[in-house]
């Protein structure tokens, strides 16, 4: 068995226990009793004691689903030369999916959605994030915030929502008047509804500035909401600096993160979100992770799942691209992507660590060594997915 501990983020990898071991829960799917396998309250009913390897389940805390389509030529474009930026200012990108997203059905939408997190199910997600950010208009953000709510009824994981305030400057508006929109207008009817748990810029030269995320995190903050960051994926904006001050729960991407950017996070609570495959379908720039880990900063790694750059849903993939991308050993992957992603999505408290009174999300993996998770890419590692207690995905 291997797990991190405690409810807060953590630069340490998570710890391993060796021998015969298990995990019990009660009826009501929360954890009673981790420890040797002989002192088992009652006979176990799933696994070996002396065989594979049990692991809280994964959390993915940042994607971009609820989205609809793929952008597989794009993937083809950028491999003949043509850049993101390129793309994007050529109503592709984040404006073509915002499209699709807007002409296809509500049902369209939940059913290619539901299918990704099945998919995600049987990788070992037991919790993730839902994100809105393909809206592009008032009504079409508080549809995808609606529908990511409905989402998460649906699904087997926990889903928490965050709401892409500021994702892209929609056609025939400008920034600024985007900006005002979305803190006076859009920020206020989530938080009235309800529908999301948290609020997201994306800080770049093609998107929005530090006063743009200053805005929003005041109206965010204002509305009893957590902030999330997009921060230095394409240059250096001196956005992970700012999300630490403002106090966000995590930057994000940070490829081009600053030394000034790295010590800001190790001074902060901030965690600091790293995604493996946007950055390897991107050719991009690596994220400073030594450095960062070096400054004893707290890491999740996420998928980034989305049609444009990241068409990935599965974590075991996450990890094995961190390790070569990165360079994260498999016991710190661990704690990045349990402890500290259940921590950036705010439920710490609940899951995330195989621990006595948190939920019994799990995942039996068929080798009794963590390290093969990211030894071997393309491969699934999941023999089983536990949710609550539940047996949600067993492979056949």
């Amino acid at each position: 068995m291997t797990t991190a501990h405690g409810d807060h983020p953590s630069a340490e990898p998570a710890t391993t226990t060796a021998g015969g071991v298990g995990v019990a829960w009660n009826d009501d799917g929360a954890i009673v009793y981790v420890g040797a396998a002989d002192g088992l309250p009652w006979e176990p009913t799933l696994g070996l004691p002396d065989r594979r390897c049990i692991v809280p389940g994964f959390v993915d805390c940042h994607t971009h689903l609820p989205f609809v389509g793929w952008r597989a030529d794009e993937f083809e474009a950028r491999l003949r030369g043509i850049s993101y930026r390129e793309l994007h200012g050529g109503d592709g990108g984040i404006f073509r999916s915002a499209r699709m997203f807007t002409e296809a059905s509500d049902d369209e939408v939940l059913d290619f959605s539901r299918a990704l997190l099945d998919e995600m199910l049987a990788h070992g997600t037991t919790a993730l994030e839902l994100k809105t950010g393909y809206g592009l208009s008032i009504e079409q953000e508080l549809r995808a915030a609606r529908l990511s709510r409905r989402l998460a009824e649906d699904a087997a994981q926990t889903c928490s929502v965050t709401l892409l305030a500021a994702h892209a400057v929609p056609d025939g508006s400008t920034r600024t008047d985007w900006v005002r929109s979305a803190c006076t207008e859009l920020i206020p009817e989530v938080a009235r509804e309800k529908l999301a748990d948290a609020v997201d810029v994306y800080v770049e030269d093609i998107a929005f500035s530090i006063e743009d995320l200053e805005a929003v995190a005041a109206a965010a903050t204002g509305s009893g909401l957590a902030l999330r960051v997009h921060a230095d994926q394409l240059g250096d904006s001196g956005a992970a600096a700012a999300a630490a001050r403002l106090g966000a729960r995590s930057a994000d991407h940070l490829n081009h993160c600053s030394p000034e950017g790295v010590a800001a996070l190790a001074a902060s609570g901030t965690v600091a979100g790293l995604l493996p495959a946007s950055t390897f379908f991107l050719r991009g720039t690596p994220a400073p992770a030594g450095a960062l880990r070096a400054s004893s900063v707290p890491i999740a790694l996420a998928s980034d799942a989305n049609p444009g750059t990241s068409p990935v849903v599965s974590m075991p993939e996450v990890i094995a691209m961190a390790a070569g991308v990165y360079e994260v050993p498999p016991l710190e992957a661990l704690t990045a992507t349990t402890l500290n992603p259940a921590w950036v999505l705010g439920l710490a408290g609940r899951l995330g660590t195989l621990e006595v009174g948190k939920r019994a999300d799990l995942v039996l993996l068929e080798d009794a060594s963590f390290a093969q998770v990211p030894y071997r890419p393309g491969h699934d590692p999941v023999a089983i997915t536990v949710v609550g207690g539940e047996v949600m995905h067993e492979r056949q």
